[in-house]
């Protein structure tokens, strides 16, 4: 099996985003209607915003199974206050649910996460809990920056963020570290924020003991990791300066790696400094990058050729598509194996 562990519903019908609208406008001017409890989308609105986008891919590509959430540029937490983001949250999640109801076997569902700036984490929880329990979703995605590329909230380790970190623990679900639109305009969204923020993700939690309070917790980060792989020395070096553990003892049992580099080398960099066993293969495909490579001729988040290019042994390439995705979403392997 194909496991993608990184997938947007990027391509979701039209009434969603106009929903987005008059909520936001809503809070610009009262006078203006509330939005109605959800968007009125169809079953077969979400069929043909699916069939010839992300299920024909995956029929294309040969994956199987995407573990799919809202479109992470759109949760936009700095727009309005806490009941907007609750509100908003849960619209995305619930649509989630019936594209996972609709496609049971090509995907699993993720949440997003009704952060605010200012607002403690633990906040975020009973939605976590409703999405896991009632919706069946498997993880989150957890925004390390909430105000929208200003970084005012504490890092990821500090303890303001581990009331919601024990209730991941309790529901035994990861977080794919993932931040959203950038209202900061030194940061590209895609280009500088996002990477920007893997990577200060990973040094946060090597400068932390946060796993030792958590050892069961598990992050994965995406983007390959932002220059985690390329810098790979440089972290080696520095936890050493620190007097900190190795790396393998300190952050690999809980932070894991997805595939979403776009090209060949740096797939190649990523299975040659990080070990297998952290790599998670990803596309996120028809999300940042979705053109055709020039040089390849092949869409540059068409990442499965990559892996397969790669000098591993089939076991090795097995946990990359599949093995690791099923360790860290133990939720998932649950249920793959009562299909089984």
């Amino acid at each position: 099996m194909i496991i993608d562990c990184h997938g947007h519903y990027t391509t979701a019908p039209g009434e969603l985003q106009k929903y987005r609208d008059v909520q936001i406008a809503g809070l610009e001017d009262a006078s203006l209607a509330a939005p109605s409890a959800r968007p009125n989308i169809s079953d077969d609105q979400i069929r043909a915003s699916l069939e010839n986008a992300q299920l024909k891919l995956q029929r294309e590509r040969g994956t199987d199974l995407t573990i799919f959430s809202p479109r992470a540029s759109a949760m936009a937490h700095h727009i309005g206050n806490e009941t907007t983001s609750l509100n908003w949250s849960r619209v995305c999640n619930d649509l989630i649910h019936r594209v996972v109801g609709l496609y049971p076997d090509n995907f699993v569902g993720v949440c997003q996460l009704p952060q605010s700036p200012g607002v403690a984490p633990v906040n975020s929880a009973a939605e976590l809990v409703r999405c896991v329990e009632e919706l069946g979703f498997i993880g989150c995605n957890l925004n390390p920056d909430p105000s929208g590329g200003h970084w005012n909230s504490p890092p990821l380790t500090d303890r303001h963020w581990y009331p919601l970190y024990e209730k991941m623990v309790e529901l035994d679900v990861p977080a794919m570290v993932h931040v959203s639109s950038s209202c900061n305009p030194n940061f590209h969204a895609t280009g500088a924020h996002y990477i920007n923020a893997d990577t200060t993700a990973f040094m946060q939690f090597l400068t932390s003991d946060l796993f030792k309070d958590f050892p069961t917790l598990r992050f994965i980060i995406p983007h390959g990791g932002g220059a985690v792989p390329f810098h790979w020395g440089r972290y080696r070096g520095l936890a050493q300066d620190l007097k900190r553990p190795p790396l393998e003892e300190l952050l690999l049992k809980n932070v894991f790696l997805d595939t979403c580099v776009y090209h060949l080398p740096g797939i190649e960099c990523m299975a040659k400094v990080i070990p297998v066993e952290n790599i998670l293969f990803a596309s996120e495909m028809l999300g940042a990058v979705k053109g055709v490579d020039p040089e390849t001729g092949h869409n540059f988040d068409d990442t499965k050729r990559y892996i397969d290019k790669l000098d591993l042994s089939a076991a090795d390439k097995a946990k990359i598509f599949e093995g690791n995705a099923r360790r860290v979403y133990p939720r998932l392997d649950k249920r793959l194996r009562r299909k089984a």
